[in-house]
């Protein structure tokens, strides 16, 4: 049995959807944010870090939304969301969710919190720069689909596309959307057609982007 902790459209997002996808038993908590209730010293005992999601496996928590798809992945091969241990295919597969982790989801914590690295003074520019950098990931991603998509693994769905699609929805208020990419437009709507993303919105209560 499963227990997400969780807050709506955050970084949990991702291993709410594939929860819902294994069609894994499972348990929901929400937590309110904006309430401080991630910053509680119950919650930090499960996760020192204060963030969302944490995944509570038979009472065991982990953390880090990249590293408990991949565990969800391996957890469950019947779904195939994974390639073969082993296989050039499963190192593409690492490539692509350490680069959605650790280069496009920082970019993006420095687009909605400015200030947070660079100080109120420089906000702007560091606004700036991260738009520079999550624009400069989706040519990247555009590049690759178009060569080798339809998803980052070729003909195959795969995890990471959910990692991925997650992120695309991030970049809806901004200048430029993902979704003005055509090749990652066209994936986005491949994954939004899937019946768990909507199963996913009611639970959610998410309306934007769907």
């Amino acid at each position: 049995m499963y227990t997400l902790y969780y807050a709506p459209g955050t970084a949990s997002m991702v291993v709410h959807w594939l929860l819902i996808e294994l069609d894994a038993p499972h348990q929901l908590h929400a937590l309110d944010l904006a309430a401080g209730e991630h910053k509680r010293p119950e919650y930090l005992a499960i996760n020192p870090n204060g963030l969302v999601p944490t995944l509570l496996v038979d009472g065991e928590p982990l953390t880090e939304a990249a590293a408990i798809v991949m565990h969800l992945a391996d957890a469950h091969p019947e779904a195939a969301l994974a390639p073969a241990p082993g296989t050039v295919q499963r190192g593409h597969y690492y490539q692509w969710l350490l680069h959605l982790a650790n280069t496009l989801q920082p970019a993006f914590r420095h687009w909605f919190y400015p200030a947070e690295a660079a100080g109120e003074a420089t906000a702007e520019a560091a606004k700036t720069c991260a738009r520079v950098r999550v624009e400069a990931c989706w040519d990247r991603i555009e590049a690759h689909l178009a060569a080798h998509g339809p998803f980052l693994l070729g003909a195959t769905i795969s995890a990471a596309d959910f990692h991925l699609t997650m992120l695309m929805r991030w970049s809806r208020n901004m200048p430029r959307p993902a979704t003005e990419w055509p090749h990652l437009r066209a994936l986005a709507e491949r994954m939004k057609a899937r019946p768990t993303f909507r199963t996913l919105y009611a639970r959610e209560q998410l309306s934007e982007w769907a």
